[in-house]
This record gives C-alpha cells, structure tokens and sequence, in this order.
C-alpha cells in the first residue's frame, strides 16, 4: 500500500515538473487564474440553482434576459487593465442567472431521478480535467486547427434546430445532443490551447478566459442531464408497460 501510494506520488511530481519545463511562470499563473474563476463561476451557477429550485428566488425570463445582457456586455466591454473587477461581477453575475435558467430542469429531473443531476455532473468534470489536461500536455497549438470546423458544427447544428422547430424530427433532436457533447469535448481542448497561445501574445484576458471554458463546461452538463434524463424516461416508461 505504501509502495503504491510512493508511485502515485512519483508519477504527480513527473507530471507537475513536466507542466512546469512546458509553459513559462506567467503562463501557469494566468491559468490558475482562469481556474479559479472558472470554479468560482460554477459556483454561483450552483447557487443561482439552488434557490431556484428552493422557491427562494426565481427570476424566471428576467434571468434568460440578463444572461443574454451580461454576454454582451462582457463581449463589448473589453478588459483595459482597470475594470478587472467590474468584468468579474458580470461573469459572476452571467454564472448565478445562468444558475437560474437551469434550475426548473433541475428541478425536473430530481423529480425523476435525483442519481441523474450527480452521474452528469460528475461526467462533466471527468471530462473536463480530463481534456484540460491533455490539451496541456500536447504540443503546443497542435488543436488549434479545429477552431473554424467547429464553428462551421455549431452553425450547422443551430440551422438544424431552426428546421427542427417546424418538422420537430426525434431523431435530429437526439442527434444534435450527442453531437453537441463531442463538439463542447472538443471545444475544452481547443480553448484550453488558444489561451495559452493568447496568453503567450500578451492577451490576458483573465475573465473572458474563464467565460469561454465556462461555455464549454455549461453546454455539456446541459446536454449530459437531457440525455440521461431521456434514458431514465424510457426506463421507468418500460417499466410501467411490463407491470
């Protein structure tokens, strides 16, 4: 047993050193930065959930509204080194309404099968370490490349659910959830990679940083719950026709 716990500790310490000869001081502080942030905002996500789900305080359109506001406003009210602060209120602020707007999901599914909220949530950051930290140790821009194909996935994907609103087609439904998942993995390796290249060209932009990976993040534990949710349905659904 302690043999086995040395080698975990060996193979932390080779891994920890290789990040460290890989990217410069200042590199690995602005993405522990860009973590931290990105924590903290799936945090207020949470408790903007929370007290949706609690009744405690639900701002129902007014949340989609001010998520949309707060996006702008961080897109066009760029960092100019003194507004630090006022641009990590909005993220925080984008998190919480964001929170708020996944909330009666929540509350569905914990109405079906609480296990469901956990198992995505779970899968979601797996999946993210996972990816962060291949992108990381992969050669430097060598993910770069899948910016525009997935640009052009994400415009397809969105020109699909125009139409889908008139044929309303099950299948493209499904589709575009299990499509989205892989196009959101793909995202966390890209964005994962462009910010260190931005962050090397002198862009440190901590708060959009965090924004574009909490997009990542978000999106594929939206799609994550929506999926199991589909397959619990058909369970119980099963279930009720053999009794």
């Amino acid at each position: 047993m302690a043999e086995t716990a040395q080698n975990l500790q060996d193979r932390f310490n080779t891994f920890m050193n290789g990040l460290g000869d890989r990217y410069e001081p200042y590199v690995r502080e602005h993405l522990s930065k860009v973590y931290m942030v990105l924590a903290s905002t799936a945090a207020a996500t949470a408790v903007g959930a929370l007290l949706q789900m609690r009744e405690l305080l639900d701002l129902g359109v007014l949340a989609a509204v001010a998520t949309l506001i707060l996006v702008l406003g961080l897109h066009f009210y760029k960092d100019d080194g003194k507004n630090y602060t006022t641009r990590l209120s909005m993220l925080y602020a984008f998190g919480f309404c964001s929170g708020q707007t996944l909330g009666p999901l929540l509350g569905y599914i914990c109405s079906i099968n609480p296990a469901i909220i956990l198992t995505a949530l779970t899968g979601t950051f797996v999946t993210f370490i996972t990816l962060s930290l291949a992108a990381l140790l992969a050669e430097q821009g060598k993910y770069l490349y899948l910016g525009g194909m997935l640009v052009s996935v994400i415009n397809t994907m969105a020109l699909l659910s125009l139409f889908n609103m008139i044929f309303k087609s099950y299948f493209v439904q499904v589709t575009q959830l299990y499509v989205g998942v892989f196009v959101m993995a793909a995202f966390i390796v890209y964005d994962t990679q462009n910010i260190v290249m931005k962050c090397r060209n002198g862009n440190r932009d901590v708060v959009q940083h965090a924004l574009d990976l909490f997009f990542d993040v978000l999106s594929m534990f939206r799609r994550l719950l929506i999926i199991l949710t589909q397959k619990e349905e058909r369970k119980q659904s099963e279930r009720r026709k053999r009794n």
